[in-house]
């Protein structure tokens, strides 16, 4: 059985600050810090978590702490971040209610972490797939890429947030991400001209020079020696423990995965490389003949650098920086800048680029991670935005962001409210008025659209003559000077005349977490941010694609006259749909604290933390939380805690739990005014009340555990008593068994000796029987054996005598028969000499006879019929036997019979060629059309890479198919196949090669009569369409390579984006397919075809040699395209053996 822990089980300090008791600020931190030394850095305000920054990596955040607050109950466990996490995405999942995460404190307390951790938790539990991975992925890899960008290292924290992020992540209805939304909020641009001691500027600058590689810097015209750029400070420019080249790698890559283009990418960091530049522009002084004081630019080289960078005229530049034109209705006023009015106008350039950079990241970001589908989808926002700030030196900024968090602070007090006022009508609770501090009356005191401090600024900045920020105190102390929370020396109220805290430059404003001083230097300029429009038309005029869309009214066609709105006016406007959209949801609350300022573990500043807690209203929050009922728990959970403290309900109850919680509260007779029953929930109003339960509970624990300890200790000795006995009984039943074996080996023993000597007894005799036997046996054979010997002998001599006589008679008889058959041979011989003479006489008699007849008809022509003869024998032998070894019908077969005699030679050769001129004849004939023109074109790819190209030898032997793909049986490629009006030749999947870095997109190529068209392998669209008058010449190398180059006629349409660069298995086919077509039309040159190892390729508006040399590739035996620099492809092609 799963044993399920709760917030009050094992609790160091009070989990939730609702239940302290006693409950003051010195309480509230004494709590906070017993909690932190204990590692313990959450802690609850209902259902508010106050996070503390460890400074330190704690093992909280596992998977296995992902799967252990997964579908838990809010109170089930220890107060942690992922409760509130889960809490919230079960909530928009299940419920349907769309959810926001606020998450706010001072810098360094931990915000930008705890907004990840919600991230990654929510990425963890919501549904897996290839789609959502990707989804979650994106959504993830967005965080570095706008750290990069939008963070930076103060004085309080190395990864400070400079801008306020608002997140909107969208979920279907199975509470899988589709996509998100970002939002962004007064980005602190000012930070890119000028850092406080001990800061540094944005992160980006410094991964850039840190991690790029030295191509990637030269191109950007950069060093990497911080020192050379006015703009970055040298103080801080290393940071302990944070590696800028490491991080520049990731952010590479975290744009990669999150969707950007390498033409997108390497547009930022040119434009991140031309603030550079302008940091290092400086001016010098000089006078005109009319009196007036200009400025020129000392070193042109930064800015020849910077306008090659964004393709800007550098004159066009210079003009902007040394003069400003003013247009009022139809005429157009130029007058010159001083010294100070440039440097001016150079920083809000440097200002203004890289603040409309980021929002343009941003914009870029939300394109890629936007959901598809056009379905109501939930939505969960998260808020990661600046906290109160207040430092000696308060101005511009701290005043915008502490009006954020006033309105942040009043939505908070509203939705608490609100929240407590649901739950208790929800449950049938009687609702009692909650008295709190209502800051509406200072957000009235900055907002209000007649006499608020951002309406009177607003108004300073467009009124005609001299605006200073001494003119803008002035109004605020006449139209203020009553308020009770604004506070100025030179005010009307005479109470601060004599206040020597307030300096006579300064305001002070009473906001709810405490009074703020503010200077009033830099209020108009910030608020203006005016950018001179020259420079505006200047940055439209860049050949830069991205500059173009960052400057839009420099549109010299779309000129506005109208004055641009104020920062304060935007972020009015901002931060009114902020507050908008956050009362469309549901709220839940992240409060971060920083300990200490020292950035280090284990270390609690009391001060510093009861500062926090001050302004961030924690004490307020637990006084709204506690004002109605501290604790309420829903009645099972309830009656399963506390029912040991009743014995009508222990063990168990059997009826409903509201009935047990009120038998149970009945029996402890705790007053009825201390607790309330809702329709699902017990409210209990004191902490004493709870506590009490808990002591109660805790007691009757100790006794519920001696009542289990002497049980199980009785159990323990009978089960060691029956356990004793029961081995007794074994040990006795073994040792009988083992004595009974004993006397059984012993008697055992015995009686084998006896029978092994009567055994023995009785074997002896029997030998001695058997032994006696056989001596009898033996001596009757032997006497048998010498008489039968004796007979033997007799017998033989008898026979030998009678052989020795016949023997003698056959002798004598054969001698005379042999004297008479040698005297009858010489007889038979001396007769047959006699007739063979004869006969041999009568022969040569008879020869002569005929020659002497005869002679004298074959004296003149017997030679030349002899010849005759003889030649027509040997002709009618050579073609009979010709004809029995003739070779076989294929015409690539090259035998023929050998020649059988010299004077044949002429004849031999010329039947062998007329019989293979035959036999091809033959062959040709069972050609179809098709076939023949398959052939052709071999004939003619022999004609062309024969001896010239390595890879023709291998393609002999495959046939040309043209249509690889079965493009019009293939209902994959049915619109593509649609599309086309003539026949397709040949289609085919090629690669098309990359010039930034060697790599090849799969492409789709088809081959008409009339062009050649290239389409997108996974989606059928066309790419790419060439007329076929349209290219000149195609380029392959000599190697055994697929590369080949279509070179295109300049000037023609297909020629705007250059030459393709193609690989294909099928480079001989296709090649021979387009010579072919070339050769056969009439209106066009023939294609021409060059074969060389190194050729020019057209890129766009650079020309690239594409290199081909031999080597062993890193992929084993493929072919590799390396990038070696902007102007060269090395095409690594394997040695053949």
């Amino acid at each position: 059985m799963e044993v399920k822990t709760s917030l009050l089980d094992n609790m160091i300090g009070v989990g939730d600050m609702v239940l302290l008791e006693p409950l003051s600020e010195d309480s509230f931190l004494e709590n906070l810090k017993n909690r932190f030394d204990h590692n313990e850095i959450y802690t609850y305000i209902g259902s508010v978590v106050i996070s503390m920054n460890p400074y330190r990596s704690l093992p909280i955040y596992t998977p296995d702490k992902v799967e252990e607050y997964r579908n838990r109950n809010f109170y089930e466990l220890s107060p942690h971040i992922y409760a509130l996490a889960d809490e919230a995405y079960r909530s928009l999942r299940d419920q349907d209610k769309d959810q926001c995460i606020l998450i706010t404190g001072e810098s360094g307390a931990g915000k930008t972490e705890a907004s990840k951790l919600v991230m990654s938790y929510v990425a963890a539990v919501c549904g897996k797939g290839q789609e959502v991975n990707k989804v979650k992925e994106q959504l993830l890899q967005s965080n570095p890429v706008l750290e990069a960008f939008g963070n930076a290292k103060t004085v309080r924290n190395d990864n400070s947030s400079r801008f306020g992020k608002y997140m909107d992540i969208e979920f279907d209805f199975k509470g899988d991400p589709l996509g998100g939304v970002i939002s962004n909020y007064l980005l602190e641009k000012s930070r890119v001209v000028k850092q406080p001691r001990g800061e540094r500027n944005f992160h980006i600058f410094y991964q850039l020079l840190s991690g790029a590689s030295d191509d990637t810097l030269k191109k950007l015209k950069l060093h990497r020696d911080f020192s050379k750029y006015n703009y970055l400070s040298l103080d801080s420019a290393v940071v302990n423990g944070l590696d800028d080249a490491a991080n520049f790698r990731t952010v590479r890559n975290a744009m990669q995965i999150v969707g950007f283009m390498e033409d997108e990418v390497q547009s930022v960091l040119e434009l991140v490389a031309a603030v550079l530049k302008l940091g290092n522009i400086e001016f010098k002084p000089e006078s005109r003949c009319n009196g007036t004081d200009e400025s020129r630019i000392k070193d042109k080289n930064d800015l020849k650098e910077m306008c090659e960078l964004l393709g800007i005229e550098q004159s066009v530049l210079e003009r902007a920086f040394s003069y400003r034109t003013v247009e009022a209705k139809m005429e157009k006023v130029s007058t010159t800048l001083n010294v100070a009015q440039a440097y001016y106008a150079r920083d809000a350039l440097a200002k203004n680029l890289y603040s409309r950079l980021f929002s343009w990241l941003v914009t870029r970001i939300n394109e890629s991670i936007k959901a598809q589908a056009k379905t109501r989808h939930k939505v969960m926002g998260v808020l990661d935005i600046y906290g109160f700030e207040i430092f000696e030196d308060n101005s511009f900024e701290q005043f915008i962001i502490n009006y954020c968090n006033e309105k942040l602070q009043q939505i908070f007090i509203e939705l608490t409210l609100r929240e407590e006022q649901e739950e208790y009508v929800r449950e049938g609770i009687e609702w009692t008025n909650i008295e709190y501090f209502n800051n509406a009356i200072i957000c009235d005191l900055i907002e209000n659209n007649q006499n608020g401090i951002l309406a009177m600024l607003d108004e300073e900045c467009l009124r005609p003559g001299t605006v200073t920020d001494e003119t803008f105190l002035d109004k605020l102390n006449t139209v203020c000077a009553e308020h009770q929370h604004f506070e100025s020396r030179l005010s009307k109220n005479s109470k601060f005349l004599t206040d020597h805290s307030l300096p006579h430059s300064c305001f002070r404003i009473q906001h709810y977490a405490g009074k703020v001083l503010y200077r009033v230097e830099g209020f108009v300029d910030k608020n203006n941010d005016l950018l001179y429009r020259d420079l505006s038309q200047a940055m439209y005029k860049a050949n830069h694609s991205l500059i173009k869309q960052l400057f839009p009214e420099g549109n010299p066609a779309k000129v506005n006259l109208k004055r641009p709105p104020t920062a304060g006016f935007q972020f009015r406007a901002s931060v009114g749909t902020l507050m908008r959209n956050l009362q469309t949801k549901n709220p839940n609350y992240i409060r971060c604290i920083k300990p200490n300022d020292k950035k280090a573990s284990h270390i609690f500043t009391e001060s510093l933390v009861r500062h926090q807690v001050r302004y961030l209203g924690l004490m307020e929050n637990v006084r709204v939380r506690r004002a109605g009922y501290a604790f309420r728990q829903a009645y099972e959970p309830c009656l399963e805690r506390y029912k040991m403290l009743c014995k009508r309900t222990w063990p168990h109850w059997r009826g409903p739990a509201r009935e047990g919680v009120e038998v149970l509260m009945a029996d402890l007779q705790v007053p009825a005014e201390e607790f309330s029953y809702g329709r699902s929930k017990i409210f209990i109003r004191n902490p004493r009340t709870l506590f009490f339960l808990e002591e109660r509970r805790r007691q009757c624990l100790q006794d519920l555990a001696t009542l289990i300890q002497k049980i199980y200790r009785g159990w323990k000795c009978r089960s060691q008593f029956l356990l004793l006995k029961k081995s007794q009984i074994v040990v006795a039943a073994w040792y009988r068994r083992y004595a009974q074996q004993k006397k059984y080996q012993r008697i055992k023993s015995a009686t084998t000796v006896v029978q092994s000597y009567t055994r023995g007894w009785q074997a002896r005799k029997l030998l001695r029987d058997l032994k006696y036997q056989k001596r009898c046996e033996e001596a009757a054979t032997t006497i048998a054996a010498y008489w039968h010997g004796t007979q033997a002998r007799r017998e033989l001599r008898q026979l030998k005598e009678e052989a020795r006589n016949k023997h003698a008679v056959s002798v004598i008889w054969a001698g005379w028969q042999g004297t008479k058959a040698r005297r009858e041979l010489r007889r038979l011989k001396e007769e047959a000499r006699r007739k063979h003479a004869v006969a041999v006489i009568w022969a040569y008699w008879q020869g002569l006879k005929v020659r002497r007849e005869y002679r004298k008809f074959f004296r003149a022509n017997a030679g030349k019929k002899i010849y005759d003869f003889t030649i027509q024998r040997i002709m009618q032998k050579y073609f009979l036997g010709l004809k029995s070894t003739m070779p076989s019908m294929s015409p690539i077969d090259k035998n023929w019979p050998a020649r059988p005699y010299l004077f044949l030679d002429g004849v031999h050769t010329e039947l062998r060629r007329i019989f293979h001129l035959w036999r091809c004849k033959k062959y040709r004939s069972q050609f179809t059309e098709e076939k023949k023109a398959v052939y052709e074109e071999k004939l003619e790819a022999s004609e062309i890479f024969k001896d010239k190209k390595a890879l023709y030898p291998s393609s002999v032997s495959q046939p040309f198919k043209g249509d690889y793909l079965e493009i019009s049986k293939n209902p994959k490629y049915q619109k593509l196949s649609s599309a086309m009006d003539e026949k397709v030749l040949l289609a085919d999947v090629v690669n098309k090669i990359n010039r930034a870095n060697g790599k090849g997109t799969a492409r789709i190529f088809l081959l008409t009569k009339k062009s050649v068209v290239l389409a997108d392998q996974k989606t059928g669209q066309v790419k790419a369409s060439v007329p076929l008058p349209d290219l000149t010449s195609v380029s392959v190398s000599t190697q055994s390579d697929g590369f080949f180059a279509l070179k295109l006629k300049e000037g023609s349409a297909s020629a705007v984006k250059g030459d393709f660069l193609l690989s294909s298995e099928h480079l001989i086919e296709i090649i021979t397919k387009l010579h072919r077509i070339g050769a056969t039309a009439a209106d066009r040159e023939q294609l021409n075809i060059d074969i060389s190892d190194e050729f020019l390729v057209q890129f766009k508006q650079d020309k690239v040699c594409v290199k081909f040399i031999q080597g062993a590739p890193k992929n084993g035996n493929s072919v590799s395209c390396k990038r070696k620099n902007n102007r060269l492809l090395e095409v690594s092609v394997p040695t053949t053996a």
